[in-house]
């Protein structure tokens, strides 16, 4: 099943740094936080959080884009092609995410054999349990 991937970015940071010019970049960013979001074609969606590293100084000064004027496209533009120029990085991403569609889908259906009373037990005992946990301030979401 193929994945519609949107990423987007969630957090940077930057320091100055000298280019190989000599120039100094204000505020380059060197390094990314990002999130990727899978949706497959039942839309069902799953999500997956990186970091990627940057430097500026091979960036010619009149390359450079200067920290207040970055917009959200350029950094996912700078993330997309370093994850496209590795085919095992990509890979792994999306078995994350396909991962973790998998275990949307996974259910725990009642056994076929297993008797109403037996699960009508279970289920008593699971919501006694969770009584118990509560008046006993255990945290359990």
């Amino acid at each position: 099943m193929a994945l519609t991937l949107a990423y987007s970015v969630t957090g940077l940071k930057v320091k100055d740094e000298v280019n190989s010019e000599g120039v100094t970049h204000s505020n380059a960013v060197c390094q990314t936080y990002w999130k990727v979001t899978g949706t497959d074609d039942n839309d069902n969606v799953a999500e997956w959080s990186g970091a990627t590293p940057f430097t500026a100084a091979n960036v010619p000064a009149a390359d450079f884009t200067s920290f207040e004027n970055l917009e959200e496209a350029t950094v996912v533009g700078w993330i997309q092609a370093v994850v496209e120029a590795d085919a095992t990085y990509k890979a792994h991403i999306i078995g994350q995410l396909q991962r973790n569609l998998d275990e949307q889908v996974t259910t725990e259906p009642t056994l076929p054999w297993a008797s109403e009373d037996a699960v009508e037990a279970a289920a008593t005992a699971v919501i006694v349990l969770f009584m118990v946990l509560y008046v006993l301030g255990v945290a359990f979401f």
